[in-house]
């Protein structure tokens, strides 16, 4: 399995630097306040976990450090950096700009934030966000206009052969205004058409119209004539200048405070802590 397919296995420090850092256009790295915190928490955390191990851990009453220690070496910890920061005159960092172009979307079109998806119709983890994720995401912050969400193509075709073709039929639902049951009937049924031939595949995408009473005429010619290719292809150019290397690959923000980038199919509560600190930057 080609690893741009395959989930982050990073920890969840690793999760947290990726989120609380941002690189400036000479590669430094800047450290984002809304993250901050919690990166000092989890630095700290991480340090006496490993100092347990070395057998130089101090037992407390408790065998835990005491609220006041752990704010204590928050504070030096915070100083550090901060003052390494300034010793290396990092400039201020712009907000990322990510363009959600003119993809379809679900949610407040004047929502605070957006959740920009790139996708791989054919990718299982893509697949389990779909059914694992996306539901509580909706349900919490895009059905209460806090969150618009929207969805850009990213089909990793060396892999998944079926994944441009998905894509295309995809775009062709969204020419009648029905993407989002197309791009569900697409996941619910990704254990069918993923393991047929490509053509085999197609005719599979044209049934779905069918059940989904489609304009089944202007779908399959659309759907034969590729007309969504380039939109398609302007989708993966896009995700790569942003750094995308892997489905499903999200940005979580707006173009005021700029976009935290998550990877993989992470679990509702790591989207949580994303959505909500940028909603209160």
């Amino acid at each position: 399995m080609d690893s741009d397919d395959v989930e982050p296995t990073q920890s969840k420090m690793g999760s947290d630097v990726e989120s609380a850092q941002s690189k400036t256009d000479d590669g430094k790295i800047s450290i984002k306040k809304s993250a901050f915190r919690s990166l000092v928490i989890s630095v700290v955390a991480i340090s006496i976990i490993a100092a347990f191990f070395a057998g130089s851990y101090v037992s407390l009453k408790s065998n835990e450090l005491t609220k006041a220690e752990l704010n204590e070496a928050i504070a030096k910890l915070e100083t550090k950096i901060v003052n390494a920061q300034q010793q290396g005159n990092q400039p201020k960092v712009e907000p990322i700009s990510i363009s959600a172009d003119d993809d379809p979307s679900k949610g407040d079109q004047d929502a605070p934030v957006t959740i920009i998806e790139f996708s791989d119709f054919q990718c299982p983890f893509c697949g389990r966000f779909q059914v694992e994720t996306l539901p509580s995401i909706v349900e919490q912050y895009v059905d209460t206009g806090k969150v618009k969400f929207v969805f850009r193509d990213f089909p990793i075709q060396n892999i998944h052969p079926n994944a441009l073709p998905s894509a295309a039929a995809a775009g062709c639902a969204n020419e009648q205004n029905k993407f989002w049951e197309y791009h569900d009937v697409l996941f619910e049924n990704q254990g069918v058409w993923s393991k047929v031939d490509t053509a085999s595949a197609i005719t599979i995408f044209k049934e779905y119209a069918t059940k989904l009473n489609f304009n089944q005429e202007q779908f399959d010619t659309c759907l034969e004539t590729g007309k969504y290719l380039p939109e398609i292809n302007n989708d993966l150019n896009d995700g790569r200048n942003y750094g995308v290397t892997g489905t499903p690959g999200f940005f979580i923000g707006n173009e005021k405070i700029g976009f935290i980038k998550i990877n993989g199919a992470q679990p509702f509560e790591a989207f949580k802590s994303v959505i909500d600190s940028q909603l209160n930057t």
